[in-house]
């Protein structure tokens, strides 16, 4: 529980201007981007995703037990690509740079806290983070 309350906190003072539906679009984004296994996502796909655009350092520094290197609003917008990003903000409220501004702070701190060992989710593990995200919509 200790740790849904740090990243509840983490997430919440992120978004204290966001309403609570946003919060909660934005959450599930993250949840859907990160569980989606069966339509060929997931975390394994996201993380190529990462690669694909140069960022397999990025998003490798928030896998590892090391400090996570920081991500443009822009850079993620390349990740996730204009059709992702604007499906996110449709459904959360936000402007499009909006919602990958507050993805770009939010993402790095879920993937660090999804892998505390340094290493991918097993199957088991990443069930159970995805609950805990949804545990954290108001």
């Amino acid at each position: 529980m200790g740790l849904l309350d740090a990243l509840a906190g983490q997430v919440l003072g992120s978004l204290s201007q966001a309403g609570d539906e946003r919060h909660d679009s934005l959450i599930e984004a993250i949840g859907g981007m990160l569980g989606d296994s069966r339509g060929g996502g997931g975390f394994g796909a996201l993380v190529q995703a990462f690669e694909k655009q140069g960022l397999g350092d990025v998003v490798a520094s928030w896998i590892s037990t090391g400090r996570n290197l920081p991500i443009s609003a822009e850079q993620l917008q390349s990740v996730l690509g204009n059709d992702q990003l604007a499906s996110i903000a449709r459904s959360s409220g936000f402007s499009p740079q909006e919602a990958s501004g507050h993805l770009s702070e939010l993402l790095p701190q879920v993937i660090d806290r999804l892998t505390p060992n340094g290493q991918a989710p097993a199957g088991g593990s990443l069930a159970s983070i995805l609950g805990m995200l949804d545990g954290m919509k108001r």
